[in-house]
């Protein structure tokens, strides 16, 4: 069978493959078993498969390569528009043959085992925290409901839990509760702080995330979030990549006006909201003749809000960050303002 492209639409159990052959018109169309899969693909001709990047397609992306095919991942937003009509699986594997048929369309690189297995650490950090989190919000909220409070702060939840323990007046039951509550908390602490006695050392292992780690408003972790995370040869300059991480206004233009809304808040999330944290404590403490902040940024302050000027100054550090990825080379410190 002779296919010039395939749309594989993957699920948990069921895969749907939707082939074209060389005149663009479907040439095949069936669904697999997720057993039945590589054993499928092995018996076909090397030809470009398409998938979407989603969970589990870097997986994919791996197993179907090493058979000798030329695999294709699209971002499920650029696939989208290419649905006709109702959604279901042979539309969405019929999209996402057609959308890996344009010319100019952007893709994924698939990503090796090893960077995957790297990457995971900061998933794992993220996910402890968060759960920690949402657990002295529940220790402070079912304490609040007998009087009980305490200021603000992950550092202020074991004076609580003390005051908590001693107050008589609380029933014992609710104590037992919250003092179980407590208990996870202070070993979510011990895990947090031995996943990130592992980042520190990933940090000093990686040249790249040393380098990145001199520019203002970085700092280990999000160095080390772009070294694991940012492949730079994917963007094709820094405001491709400030575009990726949402950084960059929306564009609403028609009849030849320019229109600008606010930042797209597209992309990668959690790396937007790092950098923009980043941006915030160097206006912190920007003062004119400080090491950090420069005359653009001292300018910027003096004529916009506060908020502001840190996406200004994320979107700048994206840029400058993806410039130092792509050509290798260290921080030029900027004259202080």
């Amino acid at each position: 069978m002779n296919l010039k492209r395939i749309g594989l639409d993957t699920s948990k159990a069921v895969f749907t493959v939707h082939g074209v052959g060389q005149d663009e018109r479907t040439a095949l169309r069936c669904s697999l078993k997720r057993a039945a899969v590589e054993e499928f693909f092995a018996k076909l001709p090397a030809t470009v498969v398409a998938l979407e990047a989603c969970g589990g397609s870097h997986h994919w992306g791996r197993r179907l390569t090493a058979l000798g095919h030329e695999v294709r991942l699209i971002p499920p937003q650029y696939v989208k528009p290419f649905v006709k009509r109702g959604k279901n699986d042979r539309n969405d594997a019929a999209a996402i043959s057609e959308a890996a048929g344009r010319p100019e369309m952007t893709v994924v690189a698939v990503k090796s085992a090893e960077r995957q297995a790297g990457a995971m650490i900061l998933s794992v950090h993220e996910l402890l925290v968060g759960q920690r989190t949402q657990l002295v919000n529940a220790i402070r909220g079912q304490a609040a409901e007998f009087g009980v409070i305490a200021a603000k702060g992950i550092s202020k939840i074991e004076g609580l839990l003390e005051k908590i323990a001693s107050d008589a007046a609380m029933p014992q039951a609710a104590r037992d509760m919250l003092a179980l509550l407590g208990a996870r908390v202070s070993e979510l602490d011990t895990q947090i702080k031995q996943v990130e006695l592992q980042m520190k050392q990933q940090h000093q292992a990686s040249p790249v995330s040393r380098m990145l780690d001199e520019v203002p408003g970085v700092g280990p972790i999000i160095a080390l979030n772009c070294a694991l995370r940012v492949d730079a040869s994917q963007f094709k300059s820094g405001r491709h990549f400030a575009a990726w991480l949402g950084l960059t206004p929306k564009e609403r233009s028609t009849a030849g006006r320019q229109r600008l809304g606010r930042i797209s808040k597209e992309g990668n999330e959690r790396l937007r909201h790092l950098l923009v944290s980043g941006a915030m404590a160097v206006i912190k403490y920007a003062r004119p003749g400080s090491k950090t902040a420069s005359a653009w940024l001292l300018k910027l302050l003096e004529r916009k809000p506060r908020k502001l000027a840190a996406v200004a100054l994320a979107n700048k550090t994206a840029r400058i960050v993806w410039a130092m990825m792509s050509s290798g080379e260290a921080y030029r410190r900027q004259p202080a303002g």
